[in-house]
């Protein structure tokens, strides 16, 4: 019943929910003939190659450069980043395999439930949230899903259906780790601040890494008005990304309220902001809102569509607070895990929250 409803909502119904300031207004499906297009803002492109080997005149630029395109609109398309794309390949056929040669019966046993902030596991089709029939399969998988720490009671079978998947997509995550601080102090830096700030905090940090299975699109999931994936902020300091091979991906443009289809080359990061970083930022860095619908053409309607986005967070008992050089702060500091939860109860259900939710 909500999920019906969800496919003709608007995000501001879900408003009591937020940590930030989100003045925007938007269906959370695209609406074919009401939604408008903005087909001349171009995704800005940032070269990682000029923190890595451009000195330190070079990564003044890359500061410049990124936080410019996330101030902008949150989003940047990052290349000369360092992972082999020839892994992304591969991660995409492993992606389909994790949710092609398995059964349902299988998957289910590793159904989806809260681990601390992040709410992990595996999500069938239509019910990644209570508030919108997304048309995806999802399995996120935090930091403890993984043997990346020396832990002696690690065990693969408590979070991956069968052996092997785990070290490879380990391989994937420890790629990603290493781009988590040139681009965390990119960001303090162009914000004046000290750009190891954030060091500690992001070193074996926590981050929910989600493997997402969008199925052929049969005709009933082109007229039901369902959209692949509800439009949403993520609820993290950012979002990494490697490009998909099918497009969907939209970007809101919260300066002329319209929708960019973003397009990011083979081999490319899509790089995006998310709640945490808008609070830390005193709202000067957004949580940009992007959505995933059907591919504009529809000769991929039969195609399956896979990412892999990677989300970094802090631990839960990490205390989120506005910065000092970003002016008077407008949010009191706050728990992660309280913050976190509080936002992705509108997704999971009001009991969900480890803090109080703000009434309505």
């Amino acid at each position: 019943m909500n999920q019906q409803k969800g496919i003709g909502a608007v995000n501001q119904e879900f408003k009591k929910y937020e940590q930030v300031q989100k003045d925007q207004s938007y269906h959370l499906s695209e609406k074919e003939g009401e939604d408008q297009f903005d087909e001349s803002y171009q995704i800005r492109m940032c070269d990682m190659s000029l923190y890595f080997n451009g000195g330190e005149a070079g990564r003044k630029k890359f500061a410049q450069e990124l936080g410019e395109a996330m101030r902008g609109i949150g989003f940047a398309i990052l290349i000369n980043h360092g992972v082999d794309t020839e892994l992304y390949e591969e991660a995409e056929k492993k992606t389909a395999e994790v949710f092609e040669t398995t059964t349902r019966e299988e998957r289910m046993k590793f159904h989806a439930q809260r681990f601390g902030s992040v709410n992990q596991g595996y999500f069938p089709i239509k019910e990644t949230t209570i508030i919108h029939p997304d048309l995806v399969e999802g399995w996120v998988f935090c930091r403890r899903a993984f043997d990346l720490d020396g832990k002696p009671d690690f065990r693969e079978s408590d979070f991956w259906p069968r052996p092997g998947f785990e070290p490879f997509f380990r391989k994937l995550v420890v790629e990603h780790e290493k781009l988590i601080l040139p681009i965390m102090q990119s960001i303090l830096a162009y914000l004046g601040a000290d750009p190891h700030a954030y060091d500690k905090k992001f070193t074996k940090t926590n981050f929910g890494f989600r493997l997402n299975y969008y199925p052929p699109l049969s005709a009933d999931d082109e007229i039901s008005g369902g959209g692949r994936m509800l439009g949403h902020e993520d609820v993290d300091f950012f979002t990494i990304l490697p490009a998909q091979s099918v497009d969907g991906l939209q970007v809101l443009n919260r300066e002329n309220m319209k929708w960019i289809h973003l397009h990011a080359p083979k081999g490319s990061i899509v790089l995006n902001t998310g709640d945490y970083m808008q609070r830390i930022t005193n709202d000067i860095l957004p949580s940009t809102t992007h959505r995933v619908s059907k591919p504009r053409s529809k000769a991929l309607y039969g195609k399956p569509r896979i990412s892999f986005p990677m989300a970094v967070y802090v631990w839960e008992d990490e205390i989120l607070e506005v910065l000092p050089n970003t002016g008077k702060p407008k949010y009191e500091p706050i728990r992660a895990e309280d913050f976190h939860t509080r936002i992705t109860s509108k997704y999971y259900g009001d009991d969900y929250a480890k803090g109080k939710t703000p009434p309505a």
